[in-house]
């Protein structure tokens, strides 16, 4: 018996100094998406709200409410204060926003030109 206790503690030396790194647990599972969102595109997020105004427009004594956003590319308009918005778009800051059914707005929160179908050109202070 006093042989065999030698060479099974020069073989637990041995054994012990293998594989030396700890293993690691992890509970998360690979993301199957992982490669795709890294090679997708940046996110562009809209636009701030620039200024939201009630423009008294004439003729008519009529009223328009108006979202400007920044980077001046974008209108929010609506004919009744909680009524559908309509979405004015420029192709540049500077332009013109102009939307499919004759809807149009030209110039800023202070003093604008609008077109509405069925109402024409009114002329809007902020």
């Amino acid at each position: 018996m006093r042989p065999l206790f030698p060479a099974a503690a020069v073989a637990l030396l041995a054994l012990s100094a293998c594989n030396q790194e700890p293993e690691v647990v992890s509970d998360k599972a690979p993301d199957p998406l992982a490669e795709q969102l890294k090679n997708a595109p940046k996110v562009e997020l809209p636009p701030a709200i620039k200024a939201s105004v009630s423009m008294r427009c004439q003729p008519g004594n009529a009223l328009v409410f108006a979202e400007f956003f920044e980077g001046d590319k974008l209108v929010k308009l609506r004919t009744e204060q909680n009524g559908p918005a309509t979405d004015l778009k420029a192709a540049e800051a500077g332009q013109p926003f102009t939307a499919e059914g004759g809807y149009s707005l030209t110039g800023d929160s202070k003093n604008a030109t609008v077109e509405l179908p069925g109402k024409g050109k009114l002329t809007c202070k902020g």
